[in-house]
């Protein structure tokens, strides 16, 4: 039996003696999980964003709150439910009525809320920020925000906020809309301002790189799982499940899979990214599905790739000679047949073909997007030189198979105290890290043409 299989078969054997065990508590009914028991499920209510809960370019379920929750049902030994709404407003109505077990929306703990609900641990640090247009003024102290249009989601944190740390500052609340809906309407100046969770703004600012953080009006706010009161387990339960979830290294990969690359933003280059994609895709769009399509993999990671190399330019050329849109090396373009890498078509073709190999050669149980990453950090330092930071990886206790280590290991190729043991020697190990979470930035932004 495979490994974490009878790992997973001892954590649901510890949760089912834990959930027993809880009949009560100071003579405390512990109704929610023994109606999750009983039901054999557990119903989710979140919303559709990019933080929760969304449908993935293949057409499955993802989001951080839909992992999450998925772990947690699996350590219970239930199926998971999940109700979509369209606002923290309508959750929490949802989840007065009873119709869900917990809301797992990205909401933050606040004090009206928990004299209302219980909230499990807290999972999440964020801050709040106050985002206008990028051609907004300035904005240094609390008296700036006076005359402000400040537009933020009803029933959300943010009310709190402005309620009990700004008092006398002008703002409106919107039944309808949520913040990354608000985030546009800020961009398209059809109101002045919002507030925004960090995680959501740095995510929405790669679609609408025209906001701008220009306050922050609280930090340290913490995001937990909200549920009905009167159920003192179930804290302790999540807290267990949490604590395992940790510990396995799955919220650290959980984390790396959805904010892993957001954290490096360029107003500059995405405005001209954006630009581009106008300009210089619509003439090499085709070449990029079908070249994906032949070889499996995305189109729009295929095009992002090439981005990072090129900027869509067929007659690029480095220092090193690597040249075209894909920029090949002289032997990896005559080990794939092409005869000009400066034929676009064939450059496209070629590296598509050369994406897929590294991402073959790759250990067979390495899973997505995982494989994708790491065939990528081989593309960029050479494959001698990723194998020189897996075989490194494992020296030092890291998984040699997980991005979310990898990234932390190569640039230690450029390091003298482990290149000299190494060997394939020195490499700029910063690169390739940088090179990855490029293309994943680029690629997040072509999804919606390509694909």
């Amino acid at each position: 039996m495979h490994k974490l299989h009878v790992i997973k078969l001892v954590y649901l054997f510890n949760y089912s003696l834990l959930i027993i065990s809880c009949g009560s508590e100071q003579g405390k009914p512990n109704q929610l999980l023994s109606q999750i028991a009983e039901k054999n499920e557990l119903v989710v209510l979140t919303t559709n964003q990019p933080t929760t809960y969304y449908i993935d370019r293949e057409g499955n379920a993802a989001g951080p709150e839909y992992d999450m929750t998925r772990s947690f049902a699996q350590m219970l030994g239930v199926q998971t439910r999940y109700v979509i709404l369209d606002s923290a407003e309508a959750i929490i109505t949802a989840l007065k009525n009873g119709e869900g077990d917990i809301a797992a929306t990205g909401l933050t703990i606040t004090s009206e809320r928990a004299s209302e609900f219980d909230f499990g641990p807290a999972y999440m640090d964020v801050s709040e920020y106050l985002i206008c247009h990028r051609d907004a003024g300035f904005i240094n102290d609390i008296d700036d925000l006076r005359g402000l249009e400040i537009v933020v989601p009803t029933s959300t944190s943010y009310v709190d906020t402005l309620y009990e740390l700004f008092p006398g500052i002008d703002w409106s609340m919107n039944d309808n809309l949520i913040t990354p809906m608000l985030l546009e309407k800020v961009r398209s100046k059809e109101i002045e301002c919002t507030i925004s969770d960090s995680t959501i703004f740095d995510i929405s600012r790669r679609y609408y790189p025209e906001i701008s953080l220009k306050y922050t009006l609280q930090s340290g706010s913490q995001l937990a799982w909200m549920y009905e009161k009167n159920n003192p387990q179930m804290g302790k339960v999540i807290g267990k499940w949490l604590k395992i979830y940790k510990d396995n290294g799955e919220y650290a990969r959980t984390m790396e899979k959805y904010y892993g690359y957001i954290k490096v933003f360029d107003y500059v280059d995405i405005q001209k990214f954006k630009r581009r994609i106008e300009s210089r895709l619509p003439k090499y769009k085709d070449m990029f599905l079908q070249a994906a399509e032949q070889h499996g993999i995305s189109p729009s990671l295929l095009a992002a790739q090439s981005y990072q190399e090129s900027h869509w330019d067929p007659k690029a050329k480095s220092p090193t000679g690597v040249r075209g849109i894909m920029m090949l090396t002289q032997p990896v373009a005559k080990s794939l047949g092409v005869t000009s890498r400066l034929d676009a078509r064939q450059n496209i073709f070629a590296g598509a073909k050369f994406h897929a190999k590294l991402k073959n050669m790759l250990d067979e149980d390495v899973a997505e997007p995982d494989r994708t990453w790491l065939a990528l950090a081989a593309y960029n330092v050479g494959w001698g030189h990723f194998r020189d930071a897996q075989g490194l990886a494992e020296q030092l206790g890291k998984n040699p198979n997980l991005w979310v280590d990898i990234k932390h290991v190569l640039p230690l190729l450029s390091d003298k105290n482990y290149y000299t043991k190494l060997t394939y020697g020195y490499a700029r190990g910063n690169e390739p890290v940088q090179y990855v979470t490029r293309i994943r930035d680029y690629d997040d932004i072509l999804v919606r043409y390509l694909n």
